[in-house]
């Protein structure tokens, strides 16, 4: 096939290119809504149960709830993994779409500069999963802790933590954007990424655990573990034995991103070369 001769196309064309492609479906808008609105949905059930619940618990864990639970019923476990698993496929779909039905071809062939259009690509999913991410995180604050205050222990916007807490649940939804995006490069068909995808993101942190020192240090090392130390807040009354840190938190989510990105471009390089 013969290279264009036209114009080179800049980089912002190919985002422009990736955004009009992602927005161009139906199914993208649905399923940023769906997943905000069943994120939401989730958290505001834990903060309801405890709600109703709240006359009936002891002072043991009433002394706890603030800030402890009320930062949990924000942001739960169940709509973490929606997030996660929303955002991920997201990512992934981005890319395996266009190998699945042929696209790419026609999209290398416009542009040969296959890492050029893998950049446009990560701009555009990263952009769009933080702004799910946000818009999950600061909605899912503010109506649990409305409905948390009827009871006087809801939690302000300028609550000491609450700040890191809603960026590492927004940034969660980028993280696992680009990991699905990275394992579509790899495994370049749905069905087996989107699995792969749960599997690792989902699956694997649910079967480790802290009680020994190898599984400790693989769950913090896996976003979701990172995920969950950057969202507690306050002192626990259950020791940890082997913890780990905020800034060791932060760094996970920093590499599982970089790793991802430099997997996808390594994969491309090397499986699509440019004619």
């Amino acid at each position: 096939m013969t290279a264009p001769t036209g114009p080179r196309a800049r980089f912002h064309h190919l985002i422009a290119a990736e955004w009009t492609k992602m927005w161009s479906l139906r199914s993208t808008s649905w399923a940023f809504t769906v997943s905000v609105l069943l994120v939401v949905a989730i958290n505001t059930n834990a903060a309801v149960a405890d709600y109703h619940n709240w006359p009936g618990y002891p002072e043991g864990i009433r002394q706890l709830f603030v800030p402890i639970w009320a930062m949990r019923d924000a942001f739960t476990i169940g709509g973490a993994m929606v997030l996660m698993l929303a955002a991920a496929s997201i990512g992934a779909l981005t890319l395996v779409g266009e190998y699945s039905t042929g696209q790419i071809r026609t999209t290398f062939a416009a542009v040969p500069a296959r890492r050029s259009v893998l950049a446009a690509k990560t701009v555009v999913v990263t952009a769009v999963t933080t702004a799910l991410g946000a818009v999950a995180a600061v909605i899912s604050f503010a109506v649990t802790q409305a409905i948390l205050s009827g009871h006087h222990v809801g939690l302000p916007f300028d609550y000491p933590g609450a700040a890191r807490v809603m960026v590492a649940s927004a940034l969660l939804a980028p993280v696992c954007a680009l990991v699905g995006l990275g394992l579509a490069a790899l495994i370049r068909h749905t069905a087996t990424t989107i699995v792969s995808l749960t599997l690792l993101l989902l699956v694997l942190p649910s079967l480790l655990n802290e009680s020994r020192y190898a599984t400790a240090s693989l769950l913090h090392a896996l976003p979701q573990g990172a995920w969950a130390e950057l969202v507690t807040v306050g002192d626990s009354p259950v020791p940890v034995a082997y913890p780990t840190t905020i800034a060791g938190s932060w760094l996970v989510y920093g590499l599982w991103a970089l790793v991802a990105v430099v997997i996808a471009a390594v994969a491309v390089h090397h499986r699509d070369p440019a004619p």
